[in-house]
């Protein structure tokens, strides 16, 4: 599969939020360079992996995935005649400590999850080894009772140490060099005894001086008498130095003897990082193991694309039984590429052995090569115009593609003439086709709606488009192509019927009528409001901004009228110029709409059928009304206040 096809379906976006839930920097490195793979059984044993890490997940989350950091390095560091340092001894026993506490946690899994527990019961325990680390190692360096001889080394430095610093005290105790000293005490450079000495009494003093202070005022001198001590606890040192490489050394012939089987706990406790950091993902997706196949048979159920979350539409379809290819048409931003994205990218994530966001019971394909061609891309380095670079990815497609190969065509023929457009992408369906490949194809064309409607191997699907909103639901509807909205639109928006039953009548060379009596009740009033909105907005010279569009508002809405900032109820409106009458206080008076806020809906306060006179109308008018509604009464008049 190539970049190209990688790039537009975003799989990388997906191993990185894979990524984010590994625990360790190798684990994290593994899951980037995640490719799918072509192998059926192994894509099966990879699913059959990561749904044994969901159920382990069920059971416990706190999976002990850790220690691995500076194993790379520690066994980088083997075998190139050099001791491993103190710390990275102390990593290892960390790691091997962590690795007892893997096949501890893995014991009682082995029921729900019998091939990812066995992993860490095939990797060597090391407790003679780890118990050597614990016993010389401690606190960052080598312990005293690493061995006798060390023991015996450092309690020599004690003893040594204590002499030179009581010989020392005495010395600045006594009165021959009180008046010499900056100060009474004694401190070390590089690891040597020193008395601090006044510049001026340099000479005074006799030793060697081994330092200065900042200002120069203070001279830090080994006084002669303590040489020989500091000397002979040089040598001690020295000794303790080539005892503690001795035992470093030996640590390291016993890691480097061991070296193998470090090397495979190293490669399976980042194989478990990796695995659970797999299961952790496709939990988050809600994801689950499809059933798959070589024989160019889907059946998505309820699929979902991962990257979309909470705001993807689920689609379902079946694909591979008669019919190889799905052409499917609908308006912009329909969802159209959506859909055959989520197709190409759950494929794809299928393949590297991930859950995926589909219903109980669905089955995807597996392919050799996944190729698409999606979005514009122009080439500005090439100097290729949208249509001409398409065509050069066209070709390549068209070289690359056999009976297993998947292939995802958005707008096919876009970007010319609409009649050589059409023509030039049935000719590539076609050839695709007879190539074996399984296609997926979105358009505008309804010539390649009715090709697909006739052509074997071929079937419709659209996307479904909701007249009473004038939105998209992002549904995808199988077996039948998309019928132009264009028409419906335009007379739900208000252009007369007149004007397009003409339309109607070039387009399709066939007269037909288009009455109000096909919209129900509901739609005739929004259609009314509407059609007041569309008039206001032709008075308005430049594009209107939405402030500037007329908000509808209901009988019987409660709303803010500012600048006051009052409270009213809407009893009718709005009028062409966006007028609307609103009782405040018992009182109408005419508002426009720009100055109204809703604050709660009609639907929010009052029941479906209730009765908006007991708000409106007074008392007084209320009791004729009723009169009237039982027999006539010569001489009532009723005055409304408008």
């Amino acid at each position: 599969m190539n970049n190209h096809t990688f790039k537009v379906l975003e799989f990388s976006k997906i191993k990185e939020h894979i990524a984010s839930y590994a625990l360790t920097p190798a684990g994290k490195a593994k899951v980037l360079e995640l490719m799918p793979s072509t192998n059926l059984k192994q894509i099966e044993a990879w699913l059959d992996e990561v749904s044994e890490a969901v159920d382990i997940m069920k059971i416990s989350t706190s999976v002990p995935v850790h220690g691995l950091d500076g194993m790379e390095l520690l066994l980088k560091s083997l075998n190139k005649g050099v001791a491993l340092r103190p710390e990275q001894l102390s990593k290892l026993a960390d790691f091997l400590d962590c690795c007892g506490k893997m096949r501890r946690f893995m014991k009682d899994k082995q029921y729900v999850a019998p091939r990812v527990s066995s992993y860490i019961f095939s990797t060597e325990e090391l407790p003679k080894l780890e118990e050597e680390i614990v016993r010389c190692i401690r606190n960052g360096g080598v312990d005293d009772y690493a061995s006798k001889e060390l023991l015996k080394i450092r309690k020599q430095i004690s003893i040594q140490e204590d002499r030179l610093k009581e010989k020392l005290q005495q010395m600045v105790r006594s009165g021959k060099l009180k008046s010499y000293l900056q100060e009474h005490v004694v401190s070390q450079r590089d690891g040597r005894y020193v008395i601090p000495v006044k510049k001026e009494y340099r000479n005074k003093v006799k030793g060697a001086v081994l330092d200065t202070s900042a200002s120069g005022s203070t001279l830090f001198i080994e006084p002669e008498e303590i040489a020989a001590y500091q000397e002979q606890l040089s040598w001690i040192k020295a000794e303790e130095d080539a005892e503690v490489q001795k035992i470093l050394f030996f640590l390291t012939g016993l890691v480097e003897e061991n070296e193998q089987q470090i090397r495979l706990a190293v490669e399976t406790m980042v194989h478990y990082d990796v695995l659970f950091a797999k299961a952790k993902y496709c939990i988050s997706i809600d994801g689950m193991k499809p059933e798959i196949n070589e024989a160019h048979y889907y059946n998505l159920k309820n699929a979902r694309h991962p990257l979309l979350g909470s705001q993807a539409v689920p689609i379902s379809f079946e694909l591979g039984n008669q019919e190889n290819a799905l052409v499917i048409t609908g308006p912009n931003t329909g969802g159209k590429t959506v859909t055959i994205k989520t197709v190409g990218l759950l494929t794809m994530m299928v393949q590297a052995g991930l859950h995926i966001p589909v219903g109980e019971g669905s089955s995807v394909a597996v392919y050799q090569n996944i190729l698409v061609d999606i979005g514009d891309g122009q080439s500005i380095t090439e100097n290729l115009s949208t249509f001409s670079s398409r065509i050069v990815n066209i070709i390549e497609i068209l070289k690359e593609t056999n009976d297993r190969t998947l292939v995802l065509l958005d707008e096919l023929g876009s970007g010319t003439d609409p009649g050589e457009g059409m023509g030039l992408a049935t000719a590539i369906l076609e050839q695709l086709y007879a190539k074996g490949a399984t296609l997926l194809a979105t358009t505008h064309y309804s010539e390649i709606k009715e090709f697909a409607e006739t052509q074997a191997g071929f079937i419709n699907g659209s996307m479904e488009f909701d007249l009473a909103t004038l939105r998209p639901t992002y549904k995808l509807n199988i077996g039948k192509g998309g019928e132009s909205q264009a028409f419906a639109i335009a007379l739900k928006l208000g252009i007369h019927p007149k004007l397009i039953e003409r339309a109607h009548e070039i387009t399709y060379k066939e007269r037909k009528t288009y009455q109000d009596e096909e919209l129900d009740s509901v739609t005739k009033r929004e259609r009314e409001k509407q059609i007041i909105v569309n008039k206001h907005q032709q008075r308005v010279k430049k594009q209107p901004s939405p402030k500037q569009m007329i908000t509808i508002f209901q009988q019987g809405d409660n709303v803010v009228i500012s600048p006051a900032n009052v409270f009213g109820i809407v009893y009718k409106g709005p009028d062409e110029q966006g007028n609307y009458i609103v009782q405040v206080k018992g009182e109408k008076a005419t508002y426009n709409h720009k100055r109204l806020t809703l604050h709660i809906a009609a639907s929010e306060l009052y029941p479906e059928d209730y009765d908006f006179d007991i708000i409106f109308e007074s008392v007084e008018n209320r009791k004729k009304k009723h009169l009237l509604s039982r027999k006539h009464v010569e001489g009532i008049e009723i005055v409304h206040e408008e």
